[in-house]
Formats: structure tokens, sequence, C-alpha cells
């Protein structure tokens, strides 16, 4: 509001400032579905420059430092001074490791974050903890598929009477291997669909990653997910909310800059 000192234009800019508070006011805007966000929703930081405000508290082994490089050992993380990243430097156990997972829940959204993988390593990020997109360090890979970076992850299933598994589809494979050398930071934009369920709770459309941007190329469009990725032997039920998911057990891998906005259904 600009100064002015005019008794009269004062009060008129005081009433129609109340106007509008009575009017956007949450109270008494028409009726909306409950579970629908809407288009004003304002973005969640999970992690920002002053680390990881919208996370559930990390596992022990997980670290909070400024900013990450390779190491000597090219498949471990160092870590720089400051605040504002969140890392697991090396491979970490995975019955001591719970993945990061945000304080809210989200159904449709577009998730923005940005990631390092040191060498070697495995990570991926997974919608309403159900529906992955893998990151990997694919650099220079010809013929990525689905396991690798920027692809929807694969389903699976455990060997029968022998350790070890097997994927029983190919995921999406990325349209364009985009993942850039192990070390560098990496950004990843993903516009995601949640899954439709009528009053009774049966499903009636399935989610989507609408868009999947990796480093400002597009790797994934309009792709149904007909159930959660992974597992098959016991998938998660299907939900209209559940929490961002970032996987910090298949290797070092570091995030930052991570935030989420709801989106209108």
């Amino acid at each position: 509001m600009t100064n002015n000192t005019c008794f009269t234009r004062f009060h008129l800019c005081s009433a129609l400032a109340v106007l509008a508070c009575v009017v956007g006011s949450p109270n008494l805007a028409s009726a909306e579905s409950a579970d629908a966000a809407p288009s004003d929703s304002p973005t969640v930081a999970i992690i920002n420059d002053e680390g990881p405000v919208g996370l559930e508290k990390p596992s022990d082994p997980i670290t909070m430092c400024g900013d990450v490089k390779l190491g000597e050992n090219k498949s471990k993380l160092v870590a720089e001074p400051g605040q504002g990243v969140v890392a697991a430097l090396k491979k970490l156990p995975y019955d001591q490791t719970k993945p990061l997972l945000s304080k809210q829940k989200f159904g449709d959204c577009k998730v923005e974050l940005e990631f390092v993988i040191a060498g070697g390593s495995n990570s991926g990020v997974k919608l309403q903890s159900r529906y992955e997109i893998q990151l990997y360090d694919s650099h220079g890979k010809e013929n990525p598929g689905g396991a690798d970076c920027g692809g929807v992850y694969p389903h699976w299933s455990y060997h029968t009477g022998k350790p070890g598994f097997q994927y029983t589809d190919k995921g999406s494979p990325p349209a364009v291997n985009a993942a850039l050398p192990a070390g560098e930071w990496q950004k990843l934009e993903i516009t995601f669909r949640a899954p439709r369920f009528d009053e009774s709770g049966k499903k009636t459309e399935n989610a989507r990653f609408e868009l999947v941007m990796l480093n400002g190329k597009e790797v994934q469009r309009d792709f149904e997910l007909e159930s959660p990725t992974g597992t098959i032997d016991n998938p998660l039920k299907e939900v209209a909310e559940a929490p961002l998911f970032l996987q910090v057990d298949h290797g070092a891998v570091a995030f930052r800059n991570v935030t989420v906005t709801p989106l209108e259904k």
C-alpha cells in the first residue's frame, strides 16, 4: 500500500482491504471437495537453505551439510561445511536407514529438487511413497532403461527358492539420456496426478506421471501407473494422498532445494 496522507483515500483503501480479506477467506469460499488443493496453494519447502524443514526426522547415518563433492573413492561423497543439503555419504545399511519422508501428504503436485549421486550410485524419488522415478549414475549410457536415471522404475518379484529378484516388466525408459556425470548437481521436475477413488474407496483412475524433466530435458510424458512401482509381492495400497519419499539406502546421494507444489484437482 502506498503512503497517502489523504484521510478519505486511506479509509477507502482500508475498506477495500477488509473486503478482499472477507472475499478471500477459506471459510467463505465456494464448496470444494475436501481433498482438492486450491490453485493458489503455496509451495511447500521440504529441504531448503535452513535444512530438512519439511522432512520427518532423518536416520542417524544421514548427514546435514552445505555441499558435497566426490571423494577419492568415487562411490562416496564428501561433505562440506554449512547447511541446506541432506546426504547419505556412502551406501548405508538397509536395516539402519529410513527413507527421507515429507511431513505433509500430497495428491496432485509438482515436485522440484536438485540431487547429486556418486559413481555407481542408485537412488529414487517416490511420489506418494509408491511411484518411483529412478536416480542412477547413467551418464553416457546408450539405450537407458527404466532402471536408469529419469526412468519409471520397473516392477519386480523375488525369486522362488533362491536369493535375488527379477524384473517383471521394463518400467518406462527415459525418452533421452539427460543424466549428468556423477558428482554434479542435477535438476529433476515431476508433475504428478494422483489416483482417483469413488466414495466407496474403489479406484476409478490410475496415477500418472504427467511430465518429468531431467536437467531441462523431457524424459517422461503422460505415463500411466496401473500400480505402485517396484515390488509386486507386497505392494503398498494406493491412496489419495501420501508423503514424498526420497531413497537414501542404495548408494551415496545428496538432495537440496526440494519443494512440492500442490495442484488443483
